[in-house]
This record gives C-alpha cells, sequence and structure tokens, in this order.
C-alpha cells in the first residue's frame, strides 16, 4: 500500500513537472522570436548602423584634439618679372683697383653688377608641419554634443525595439487567431454537411423536404466561403509575421503558445495597475534638450579666443640642393581674436536659445502624450478584458442553446431553420470569444509598450 501511494505521488510529481515545462516553453516561443526579430528586423540593422555612425563620429570628434602631422611640398620656376638692380661693380671696383696699385698685386679681382629678380628659379620647398590645438572651445563642445549624440541613437534603438516587440506579438496574436478561426469554421463545415446529410436521408425516406435539403447545400458553400477567407487571413498573417523577422515567407510560426498565460497576466494588471513608467522618448528628449544647451554654450563661445601651436621642419634651396643651408625648422602659435562679425554670432546665439525651448516645451508635450497613452491603454485592456469575459458567457449559452435545439429538431419539436440559426450563433459567438481572446492579448502588449515594461537587454 505505501509502495502504491509512493508510486501515485512519483507519477503526480512526473506530470506536474512536465506541464511545467511545457508552460515554460509555451511562454518562450514568444521571446524567441522577438530575439530572432532583434537579429534580423532590417528597419532594426538600419537603427544599429546609424548608432554606430554616431560612435564613428564621437571619435573623429575626440581625434580633433591630437595632433596632426602633414606634408606639404612646393616646386616652381620663373623668368622675367621685376628685377632688383645691385651695382656691386660700380661701387667696389674704384675701390678695388686703388688696393692693386697701393700692394702692386691684382688680389683684388674686378665685380661686375648684379640683378636679382623677384621670381626663383627651379625653387623648392618641402615641410612636414604639426599642428596642435592649445584652446579652442568649439572643439570641446562639439565632442560633448557627439557624446550625448550617440546616446540619443543608443535610446533610437531601443525605442524601434519595444515597437517591434508590440508589432511581433500582435501580429503573432492574429496569426494565432486566424487559424482558430479556421478551425472553427472546419467544425461549422462539419456541423452544416452533416445537416445536408440528414436532410437528404430525410428525404429520401418521405420524411423531409426538398426545401430543407436546398437550404442545406447553401449553408454548405456559405461556410466554405467563409473557410476560405480565414485561409487567406492566416496566410497574410504569416507573412506579415515572417515579414517582422526578415525570413522566407513560407516559415512554419510555431503555435505552442498558451494564452491562458497571458489571460492571467492581464488579470493582474488590472488588479494592479500602478506600473513604472520608464520610456526611452522621455530619455531621448532629454538628450535633445542637453544637446541644444551644449549648442546654445557653444554659440555664446564665440568670443572665447582659439590658441593653436605649430612646427614646421623643411627644405627650401633652389636647383634641388639638400643640405645644412637648405633645410630650416619654424615654432609658431596661431592666436585668433573675433571682433566684429556684423552681429551673426549673436544672432546665432538667440537662435540657439529659442531651439532649446522648443526642444523642452516639445519634451513636456511628449511626456503628456506618453502619460495619456498608457491610461489609455490600460482603460483598453479594462474594456477588452471585460468583453472578453461577456463572450465566454454568451458561448455557453450559445453552445447549451444549440444542444437543445439539435436534440429538438432529431425529436421533430424544432425546425431546421431553428438548427442552422442556432448553428450559425454558435460559430458567431465561438469566433467572437477567439477575437476577444486576442485582443485581450494584443491589449496586454500595447500596455507593455506604452509602460516599457518588456526586457529587451
Amino acid at each position: 500500500m505505501v509502495a502504491l501511494i509512493k508510486r501515485k505521488k512519483n507519477i503526480l510529481l512526473l506530470l506536474f513537472s512536465m506541464q511545467s515545462v511545457f508552460t515554460v516553453n509555451a511562454q518562450q516561443v514568444l521571446d524567441e522570436y522577438v530575439a530572432e526579430a532583434f537579429r534580423n528586423n532590417i528597419v532594426l540593422q538600419q537603427k544599429n548602423i546609424s548608432l554606430e555612425k554616431a560612435q564613428y563620429a564621437l571619435k573623429s570628434a575626440k581625434s580633433l584634439f591630437l595632433p596632426t602631422v602633414a606634408f606639404s611640398g612646393s616646386w616652381s620656376t620663373a623668368d622675367g618679372g621685376r628685377n632688383i638692380p645691385l651695382p656691386l661693380g660700380d661701387l667696389l671696383n674704384p675701390v678695388y683697383g686703388t688696393l692693386n696699385q697701393l700692394t702692386a698685386t691684382n688680389n683684388f679681382s674686378m665685380l661686375e653688377n648684379q640683378s636679382i629678380n623677384f621670381l626663383p628659379k627651379n625653387y623648392y620647398d618641402a615641410k612636414v608641419r604639426t599642428t596642435l590645438p592649445i584652446l579652442n572651445s568649439d572643439l570641446i563642445n562639439n565632442k560633448r554634443i557627439s557624446e550625448q549624440q550617440v546616446t540619443l541613437q543608443g535610446f533610437e534603438v531601443l525605442i524601434y525595439k519595444r515597437e517591434l516587440v508590440k508589432d511581433v506579438k500582435t501580429a503573432y496574436y492574429n496569426y494565432l487567431n486566424a487559424m482558430q478561426a479556421v478551425e472553427v469554421y472546419q467544425s461549422s463545415m462539419a456541423l452544416a454537411q452533416e445537416g445536408l446529410r440528414v436532410n437528404e436521408k430525410l428525404l429520401e425516406g418521405g420524411k423531409g423536404l426538398p426545401a430543407y435539403v436546398l437550404r442545406s447545400k447553401s449553408e454548405v458553400e456559405n461556410v466554405n466561403a467563409q473557410l476560405v477567407s480565414a485561409e487567406q487571413q492566416v496566410i497574410n498573417a504569416r507573412l506579415y509575421f515572417n515579414f517582422l523577422l526578415n525570413r522566407n515567407s513560407e516559415e512554419k510560426i510555431n503555435v505552442s503558445f498558451v494564452d491562458k498565460d497571458g489571460i492571467t497576466q492581464a488579470e493582474k494588471l488590472l488588479t494592479d495597475l500602478s506600473l513604472a513608467s520608464g520610456r526611452e522618448e522621455l530619455k531621448a528628449l532629454e538628450q535633445v534638450v542637453s544637446i541644444n544647451k551644449t549648442a546654445v554654450k557653444m554659440n555664446r563661445q564665440f568670443a572665447v579666443p582659439k590658441l593653436g601651436a605649430f612646427v614646421d621642419l623643411g627644405s627650401q634651396s633652389e636647383g634641388f640642393h639638400f643640405n645644412d643651408n637648405t633645410r630650416y625648422y619654424m615654432l609658431g602659435l596661431q592666436l585668433d581674436i573675433p571682433i566684429f562679425s556684423g552681429n551673426r554670432n549673436r544672432i546665432k546665439v538667440k537662435q540657439s536659445d529659442l531651439d532649446l525651448k522648443n526642444a523642452s516645451l516639445h519634451a513636456n508635450l511628449t511626456a503628456q502624450q506618453l502619460n495619456l497613452a498608457v491610461k489609455t491603454a490600460q482603460n483598453n485592456l479594462r474594456a477588452t478584458y471585460q468583453s472578453y469575459q461577456s463572450s465566454l458567457k454568451q458561448f455557453e449559452a450559445a453552445a447549451s442553446y444549440q444542444r437543445l435545439i439539435e436534440k429538438g429538431f432529431k425529436a421533430g419539436v424544432n425546425s431546421f431553420i431553428e438548427t442552422i440559426d442556432a448553428r450559425n450563433q454558435y460559430t458567431s459567438v465561438k469566433l467572437l470569444v477567439n477575437i476577444n481572446r486576442y485582443k485581450v492579448l494584443s491589449a496586454l502588449a500595447d500596455l507593455e509598450r506604452e509602460t516599457a515594461t518588456y526586457s529587451i537587454n
């Protein structure tokens, strides 16, 4: 007896563990699809490229603080133009002649007058220049703006990820809804065909009416048309879902999702709607305001002097000579102080002040809109949940009504028209239950989006 009890306990534990594993796996289905969308979605890839470009822009802004080394060279030759006459012979030859007479020698040769041309012939100048900014407020502010833009692009990626999560979940729910609609119409088709078979048998036995057979055939065709339309909706839902995941349009979709878990989560949220809001949109707008503040600061520092240093190492000569006489170096400082620019700088400051004010107003407006969106999503979840509960009660009533009418028809109490009405009512309410169930799940995904509660890291 004890061994039997232990055996039953082990079986129950095994069943419970299997159910738990199934539930966990079912909950992981959507998370896996969301992760796949994060990897493959084309728009998200474009957002990541924009983020990477912003990161490279920041690296470029940081590199402006480092020295810049560049080689430059030039060669030129010319003839003609202005000359500078140098009368060396006229000035020195009389003196040299007198010295030769006094010394009785020819040690002092006679000189010819010279003419120096302004334009050099076969002249080259080659140098390596190293420049380094010492004081430049524009470089500092541009680096800060680049850092803020990287953060802003990061928030843009997160914003689209959250939107993508909602789209993937909604598309998945629409696919499940379309699949279940097909199942409902298939069940309705089986009932309609059974009704046709019964009426044909009754007619053959002389107890039926030809009108009932014709009406049964009409019902079969009507349900078949609805079934074809539902199957097409399944195809469209699959196409859109696979499009979001950027995969083959014919790829199969895992439907092992337990919708009861989502309904349970919705019930918990309805009891406590005090959800924290951590929207990346607000953080992104804060970065926009910060960027505008930095721009205002940079424009107001237009009068701050800019100081830089340079070092030149080079060689210059005529005739491509290179020796100690041609080589040179040069050190220098360059100072720029703006004095007057037609009030353009002051006008630019006023424009940036207006941009900052506009960004602050937009941030405040967006915060109010997001708060409104959260409350609207909460109310929508409450309304869809109540509609779902109401449709469940309608379904119970419609199922009971159909069973009674079917029994009454077989007993000859109810007419065939009443059976058709009961079956159509049953089908409509069953579809309504499915639609409302996935409306609740879609509203839950929307609330999850508006409150930024899905973990995307």
